[in-house]
């Protein structure tokens, strides 16, 4: 099988082309998933000239198989339960909160870690363009899309370089567009379409907001 991005900042510059019609937007922000999302979504804010911000979103473990979800926390402290598998799995309010709290505080670190002291994003009345490196079942995108909801923004864009067809169709049900460069099938996973796909560090995705910040940062005006 080819390789169809060199990386995740190929991937994301190859993205930015399918959504030039929002670049220099006033009312738009791109908003990268921790932590791979973050490159990809780097390149996309460079290329359009955008502001660019993280998006957090941790799994709720089952208790024992921790791999396997039973909701999951989002950056702004939205949660979502999966009551089907807490009602086959007779998981107790006890552990559906202790785990909770654990992943609050990992979430809380990570937000201090990528941000600083600095607020999260007014994204109120905005464009949201929600980028990750692609998708699989789309489980961690729907969560961020529903918590960005309650943010109210004016509309949400899922956007990723590739991701199997049926995924972005559950996600176009969800979101209020959906752009995925790639659909190639059959899919197999996510890591096979980039000849590189090494996991993303806390200090990348540290280090690209700064930057970002920095790109966008408004010249000194001129000594009189």
């Amino acid at each position: 099988m080819f390789s169809a991005f060199q990386d995740r900042a190929d991937a994301g510059r190859r993205l930015a082309e399918k959504l030039r019609g929002y670049a220099g937007r006033s009312d738009v922000i791109v908003l990268g998933l921790a932590r791979g999302g973050v490159p990809v979504a780097s390149e996309v804010a460079r290329a359009l000239d955008l502001p660019l911000d993280v998006f957090i979103v941790r799994k709720l473990g089952v208790p024992g198989h921790e791999e396997l979800a039973m909701g999951a926390l989002a950056s702004g402290g939205a949660r979502l339960l999966d009551n089907t598998i807490v009602r086959q799995l007779r998981i107790t309010e006890h552990d559906i909160r202790r785990i909770t709290e654990a992943e609050q505080r990992e979430l809380e670190r990570r937000e201090r870690l990528y941000r600083g002291d600095r607020p999260p994003p007014d994204i109120a009345g905005r464009t949201i363009i929600l980028v990750d490196d692609g998708l699989a079942t789309g489980a961690s995108m729907r969560v961020a899309v529903a918590a960005l909801r309650q943010e109210h923004p004016a509309r949400i864009i899922v956007a990723v370089p590739i991701a199997p067809p049926e995924t972005c169709d559950v996600l176009r049900r969800e979101a209020d567009g959906v752009v995925c460069a790639m659909t190639p099938e059959p899919f197999y996973a996510v890591g096979l379409w980039y000849e590189d796909f090494t996991q993303t560090t806390d200090e990348e995705v540290r280090d690209l907001l700064e930057r970002a910040r920095r790109e966008l940062a408004p010249a000194p005006l001129p000594r009189r």
